[in-house]
């Protein structure tokens, strides 16, 4: 099965310099029109099958997972911290979301107070001891309402979330564990201290809600100048995301951050991570490729040529076309990054990580996109200079490269659109090679042998 001939494969999508180039409405709009798009058959030159939902669900087959999505932006695109942020984010929303309500009353849902003054009282409604405990923050002069258990003199206030172990589906999981884990010893809440002290806001940390330690550790490594996994975030951006984070650790306090961020991963990075990989070789193997697809146009031309020029009869030049037509299905295929010996056994070419990769190192992600090894741990760099694979690939000559490893393509999305661009490229070259080999057979003869 092959989607239309007329399927085009993503363009590829230019990063904008700055989010600030983004107006807030138009990356909602955008983003909301991507989602219902990315539901319902082919969006861009993407199936649903392939579609960034599904694939942030576990719910594709290699090369197309959540692990490699992450090795594409943090290998190719240089931009990895934009879905370790998306996927820690969405993990600790359903934490949050999970908590008692007298805890979650501990951290109200934030809303721009300058912006929507109108909307102040619909948020928040604090009984007299949670809202003392935000004594000159933003959430101090909100509406209070009591509430009878918590007026009892005998109530025990509720525990504070633990932030070095978190529960999931049932099961109990170390932070060392989880997509938020932190192996750094680097002193984060001084770090976040020093981002809000930039950003003109006084730090008034507050201990006593839920996740606040885990926030300033996000702070320190995302928003924060200098961070480790620092976001392409605008001044006012994060100058905004801060004063959000100074009083609430709810996840609507980071609100406008996971907009640009998730729009920039939809709209930029899944396009960009489809079109690189429906190509299948290496860029030795297409290089290779492209060769010998120019070589067998040239072959087909200077047959077709001889026999032009020779005393042999016009059928005789219809030889031309096997090496016309072998010639520009290989080239425009290649010209789409795709090799079709490779593609005749749908195979691929190992990416150079892969290559070097050991059966002992960690898989990565589980089928649903939780991070289990120190790829999106929150305190190591993006940085990958020092990786052993770089040097031993890089010490491989060109011939191994062409002829490197290959593995079957198991996402069968994946394959049909690579049977598309080579019946695509199939055809053209059927079209052209049947113009120039008429061409020639409309020559007079040569006759000059």
């Amino acid at each position: 099965m092959v989607y239309p001939i007329t399927y085009r494969r993503p363009s590829h999508v230019s990063y904008t310099s700055s989010s600030e180039s983004i107006p807030d409405s138009q990356t909602r709009q955008t983003l909301n029109a991507s989602i219902r798009s990315g539901s319902s058959g082919m969006s861009h030159g993407i199936p649903e099958a392939l579609s960034f939902d599904r694939i942030i669900a576990g719910g594709v087959c290699p090369p197309c997972t959540t692990r490699d999505f992450m090795n594409y932006l943090r290998y190719i695109e240089l931009a990895a911290e934009n879905l370790q942020f998306f996927l820690w984010y969405r993990d600790y929303a359903k934490r949050f979301n999970d908590l008692p309500e007298n805890q979650q009353a501990l951290s109200p849902e934030w809303t721009d107070v300058n912006s929507e003054p109108e909307n102040q009282a619909r948020f928040n409604h604090l009984n007299p001891e949670t809202a003392a405990i935000f004594e000159g923050t933003d959430f101090a002069n909100e509406p209070r309402v009591a509430e009878p258990e918590r007026d009892n003199p005998f109530f025990t206030p509720p525990h504070t979330p633990n932030d070095n172990s978190y529960k999931r589906d049932g099961e109990s999981f170390d932070s060392s564990e989880a997509s938020f884990a932190l192996t750094s010893k680097t002193d984060h809440t001084q770090r976040a201290s020093g981002a809000f002290e930039r950003a003109g806001l006084k730090w008034k940390p507050l201990s006593v809600q839920p996740y606040r330690e885990e926030i300033s550790r996000i702070i320190s490594i995302y928003i924060a100048d200098g961070g480790t996994r620092q976001l392409n975030l605008s001044s006012r951006e994060r100058t905004a995301v801060l004063h959000a984070l100074q009083n609430t650790t709810h996840p609507s306090a980071l609100h406008h951050v996971i907009t640009t961020v998730e729009w920039t991963l939809r709209c930029q990075a899944h396009p960009n991570f489809i079109r690189w990989t429906i190509c299948n070789g290496n860029r030795p193997r297409v290089i290779f490729a492209r060769g010998l697809g120019v070589s067998g146009i040239v072959l087909g031309l200077a047959t077709a040529t001889i026999l032009t020029l020779s005393s042999a009869g016009r059928a005789w030049r219809v030889i031309s076309i096997l090496g016309l037509l072998i010639g520009i299905s290989t080239l425009v295929a290649a010209w789409k990054g795709m090799c079709v010996v490779l593609h005749g056994m749908h195979h691929r070419h190992l990416r150079p990580w892969e290559l070097f990769s050991s059966d002992d190192e960690p898989s990565g992600y589980d089928m649903k996109g939780n991070s289990v090894d120190s790829l999106t741990s929150n305190s190591s760099s993006n940085s990958y200079e020092d990786e052993p694979w770089i040097a031993k690939y890089e010490k491989r000559n060109v011939i191994r490269k062409v002829f490197d490893r290959e593995v079957w393509i198991q996402e069968p999305a994946l394959r049909q659109i690579q049977d598309t661009i080579f019946l695509q490229a199939i055809l053209a070259a059927f079209i052209l090679s049947i113009i120039i080999v008429g061409i020639f057979c409309a020559i007079p003869h040569g006759n000059y042998f």
